[in-house]
């Protein structure tokens, strides 16, 4: 379903400082795990911030008869986005990987490559929760395993995700609006060059760490080995379900959807019952392995509210206002998704500039999806989903990794230490390259 932007709004035209509640929303999501942590850590807190921004927000829309943007952003784009969210978290919380077995160089690298083919179809969110205590396991007994993780942030949790909407938030968001869902497997060229990259380089690094091992680390290691089992199995019939939904409940393939108000929601019904399903045929004891709560999806969902409602002056803003920015080729919309996809929220980042491409006219000759120019278009989703690994805050899966990754006694580098060690001398340089290959 196309959605109605903000901007279709008769002639509306919103100012600049209307945009101060989204920037703070944006803002507080990138300061508050860090200067606030154990308030941010409440789900409660994360709420009030959304209604403390969001319900201004509401009110300044309606008085100024943009109420329609405002119900279409919420019931076509918030909605959505959770229930498919939602029923992914459900339905990989209930498949549990248990096992140890070597940690081998060449055993870890397929656990990233593994990682990586499953955050296309299971979400980085979904995959990154399923492997992440395996490869903890599997590499418990080794002394260096902290560059482990971060290739595992970098490849699993992130760049792994790019070949469908289910991969990553602002890959949904942007097939919401209009892009097919097997638009994005054209971008495999630049996903297998990039995580082919990652896994070359992690392996060399791993093999080095592996030969200095205390050689009774390594005996140890090789003495623990139990056979990796899958529990839930079940729940890989409801997550195709999901994949096949996605992919087909849609006005491409389900014409009267347009017309029938009755059929709008299809999709999201279809997917709350494979949700429904996954909880009823899941034992209570498989989540229970997974350490499954609620508290995730949660905090997405009241975190978004705010992000969603705050986000219609802002995409007004942008739409309006796109000439002026100076951000006109595919390479600039490349980098300046990217920058701000490293620290701000990666999906409303993609949406911010999808709305800034609608408001350009200096297209010409080109193939349209989503109403922009084809390369722009993927030049905004490989910025928002390979430099959403360049931080701990660009992308969801990023801080609750490495918060598993610490309750298990690993010592992970700080925010600024993730930036220095790894990103900046690592992944920056492979997505400049991505660029000159790729993106014209």
């Amino acid at each position: 379903m196309i959605l109605l932007s903000a901007t279709q709004e008769a002639g509306v035209s919103l100012p600049l400082w209307s945009i101060t509640p989204f920037v703070l929303m944006l803002a507080m999501i990138a300061v508050g795990p860090i200067l606030f942590h154990h308030w941010w850590e409440e789900n409660k807190n994360k709420l009030i911030i959304s209604l403390a921004l969001g319900i201004p927000t509401a009110i300044y829309l309606i008085s100024n008869e943009m109420s329609h943007a405002l119900i279409h952003q919420i019931l076509f784009d918030y909605v959505p986005f959770i229930i498919l969210l939602g029923s992914l978290f459900v339905i990989t919380g209930g498949i549990h990987l248990k096992g140890d077995i070597q940690a081998k160089p060449w055993i870890n690298t397929l656990f990233l490559m593994t990682g990586s083919v499953l955050a296309s179809f299971m979400g980085t969110t979904g995959a990154a929760m399923l492997l992440i205590r395996p490869v903890i396991k599997t590499n418990s007994q080794r002394k260096y395993k902290v560059h482990t993780i971060l290739f595992f942030i970098a490849t699993v949790a992130n760049c792994g995700g790019l070949l469908t909407p289910l991969g990553d938030p602002p890959l949904f968001l942007l097939y919401l609006r209009g892009a097919g869902f097997t638009w994005f497997f054209h971008m495999f060229p630049e996903w297998i060059f990039v995580n082919g990259m990652l896994w070359i380089i992690y392996f060399i690094f791993d093999s080095y760490y592996y030969k200095k091992e205390p050689i009774e680390n390594l005996q140890i290691d090789n003495s623990n080995i139990e056979p990796v089992r899958i529990q839930g199995n079940i729940n890989f019939i409801f997550l195709l379900g999901v994949v096949l939904s996605v992919a087909f409940l849609n006005e491409q393939y389900i014409p009267a959807i347009k017309e029938n108000h009755n059929l709008a929601f299809i999709r999201e019904i279809a997917l709350l019952t494979l949700g429904g399903l996954s909880l009823l045929f899941t034992s209570k004891k498989t989540r229970e392995d997974n350490k499954f709560t609620w508290a995730p999806i949660t905090e997405v969902a009241f975190l978004f509210l705010g992000i969603f409602i705050t986000m219609v002056p802002a995409l007004n803003y942008l739409s309006v206002h796109a000439a002026d920015f100076g951000v006109e080729t595919p390479a600039q919309f490349y980098y300046a998704t990217g920058a701000l996809s490293s620290f701000l929220d990666n999906a409303p980042t993609a949406v911010s500039f999808h709305q800034m491409a609608c408001g350009l006219d200096s297209f010409h000759d080109c193939v349209y999806v989503a109403g922009i120019d084809e390369m722009v278009l993927t030049a905004i989703s490989l910025g928002a989903v390979f430099f959403g690994s360049m931080t701990y805050i660009g992308n969801g899966p990023n801080f609750m990794v490495k918060a598993i990754a610490e309750e298990n006694k690993i010592n992970m580098p700080s925010f600024f230490g993730y930036i220095i060690k790894f990103s900046l001398i690592i992944l920056l340089p492979l997505y400049i390259i991505t660029q000159l290959l790729f993106i014209h």
